[in-house]
């Protein structure tokens, strides 16, 4: 055995030497669970539940008398006031009726909401059956109908002008629909996709960073609420509470019912490029399957609110979406997509 008093010399290679901790893969357990998306599927099921007979009929008659309550409670009021003071009196009189005549405007906003919510949900519906039948006359309906639902976009003007154009030069009801498409929907589908990739950054963002009991979920119910009232905004529909909420439960009952919310190795595999989730943090890879399934619920919604089924314009792909909402949000996932 010979013996070795001075220093141990350890030959390191150039490009090992050349890099730093910080640049050093994580520690990969294989054992570890994908992870399941846990916060979304948690939103889609409680937006999605549907409330029993029972249910409706408490919170109807719970309202009610809530209403009822407080309306005597504010007659007794003004009143006793009058009979006190009648100046006091009238100007409580005069401020109840305002509130009410706020209430009443804000009843018939939601209404207006709620119609023409229901007034795209019938264009869908009509473009459908017109290209089912190649009806060129429902086809002709249904072009004027979207002539005169985005008369007032400046953004479209363009669009309109190119359809009125060379809508009369269409022979049959599937090129008509794609003429109308091609010329009125780009811009409004780009606005759209860049809500869904701003919806799916945020959720997957507070899922990774904010390991907080229901925080992740509370964040995804509001980050998809609001997107799904914007993205029905940009096709035509007022998003107003009730009508809002309405869109948001009918997307996610059809996401439920398809089985869209459940993480899959497809979804992995898509989002992940087959090696993304296991080279980030189980919380890291949580994030980006909220922000996938965010991505789902967007382009549900699009089907939902767009006009027009998708025909000449090729439709958004969850894929597209998370590459561009997620790229560079977490630590070493620009390099496994690359």
């Amino acid at each position: 055995m010979s013996d070795r008093r001075g220093p141990v010399l350890i030959e390191i290679d150039e490009d090992a030497a050349a890099q730093s901790p910080a640049e050093a893969p994580p520690v990969v357990d294989p054992d570890a669970p994908l992870p399941t998306g846990q916060a979304m599927q948690t939103m889609a099921t409680l937006a999605a539940r549907r409330p029993s007979a029972l249910g409706r009929w408490f919170w109807r008659l719970l309202v009610a008398l809530v209403t009822f309550i407080l309306s005597v409670a504010a007659w007794s009021f003004v009143d006793t006031l009058i009979a006190r003071s009648a100046v006091l009196g009238y100007a409580a009189l005069v401020l109840v009726g305002l509130f009410v005549l706020v209430c009443v405007a804000i009843l018939i906003r939601e209404w207006a909401a709620i119609s023409r919510l229901a007034r795209l949900d019938k264009l869908h519906a009509a473009a459908a059956e017109a290209l089912a039948t190649n009806d060129l006359v429902g086809a002709r309906a249904v072009v004027d109908r979207m002539l005169a639902l985005y008369a007032g976009r400046p953004d479209l003007r363009w669009g309109r002008e190119t359809l009125n154009a060379r809508k009369a030069d269409a022979v049959d009801a599937d090129a008509l629909l794609e003429a109308a498409e091609a010329d009125l929907l780009p811009g409004l589908d780009a606005a759209a996709r860049r809500e869904i990739e701003a919806a799916a950054r945020q959720v997957a963002a507070v899922t990774a960073m904010v390991p907080i009991a229901f925080a992740d979920v509370f964040a995804a119910l509001t980050a998809n609420v609001r997107m799904i009232r914007r993205i029905a905004e940009i096709y035509g529909g007022r998003g107003g509470v009730l009508g809002g909420w309405r869109l948001t439960k009918t997307v996610m009952q059809h996401l439920v019912a398809t089985g869209a919310v459940a993480v899959g190795d497809d979804l992995i595999g898509s989002v992940a490029g087959g090696g993304i989730l296991s080279k980030i943090s189980r919380r890291f890879g949580e994030g980006v399957i909220n922000g996938a399934l965010t991505a789902r619920v967007g382009i549900a919604a699009i089907e939902v609110c767009r006009p027009l089924p998708f025909r000449a314009l090729k439709r958004p792909s969850v894929t597209g979406i998370v590459q561009r909402a997620l790229t560079g949000l977490f630590p070493g996932q620009g390099k496994a997509e690359g």
